[in-house]
């Protein structure tokens, strides 16, 4: 029989969690040049780029765009039909037109900087929950947890939580996500997530035979009753 899903997960199953996935992260972590930097221009454009586009595909394109584009005053004035052009690889054309705008107005409205504030961030064009706290945790070191699929995948599997159809949106998650980040080094912590989903607890054929997590895991216990 199938257990009810929990709706806060303990502290020693945090702490449990916390120091299984940070040593796995340590030794498994993946290798993008968007992870070598913060420099908060760059990651904008890593983030924007990342949005529902695979890594492996994303990571030519990105050291295309900012050869051409090396500074946030080089894209605010450059063409956006060149613009567009380099990124047509990766559909999704508008980001192209997002790209630039924000670069506009983060030279009109904060001098060239892009912004710290998760509000200020959050008012630029195409940056939602996700893109605003990954660039606060990578480019400025704030403690913000980051939520995406893979995230939410793993949270609802080993803690046996339930989120809503659209896990972007659900509080229940986001909560969880907060709850369980560490206090220090977030965005090391969000990278660990982040390549554990890809790597390991993927949707399709999880790797649960070499698992970290497997003993504790919710999902995995069910599986087993089942």
């Amino acid at each position: 029989m199938k257990t009810q899903p929990k709706s806060h997960p303990s502290p020693a199953q945090i702490k449990w969690f916390r120091q299984r996935l940070s040593l796995w992260g340590v030794a498994n972590r993946r290798d993008y040049p968007w992870r070598k930097t913060t420099d908060a221009y760059h990651l904008l454009v890593a983030e924007s780029l990342l949005q529902r586009t695979d890594a492996n595909t994303v990571a030519p394109i990105y050291e295309l765009f900012l050869e051409h584009y090396p500074t946030i005053s080089d894209l605010a004035a450059a063409n956006r039909e060149d613009v567009a052009k380099i990124l047509t690889p990766l559909g999704l054309l508008f980001r192209a037109e997002r790209l630039q705008q924000c670069a506009e107005i983060i030279i009109s409205r904060y001098d060239g900087n892009v912004p710290k504030n998760q509000k200020q961030l959050l008012g630029l064009p195409g940056i939602g929950d996700y893109t605003a706290r990954a660039i606060g945790s990578q480019a400025f070191n704030q403690p913000l947890a980051v939520l995406d699929a893979n995230v939410a995948r793993i949270l609802e599997r080993f803690f046996g939580l339930q989120g809503e159809r659209v896990k972007s949106r659900c509080k229940i998650l986001w909560g969880a996500a907060d709850l369980i980040a560490p206090k220090k080094d977030v965005g090391t912590w969000n990278l660990a997530l982040l390549d554990f989903g890809a790597l390991t607890c993927k949707a399709q054929n999880p790797d649960c035979n070499h698992c970290p997590l497997t003993s504790k895991c919710q999902w995995n216990t069910d599986r087993l009753i089942l």
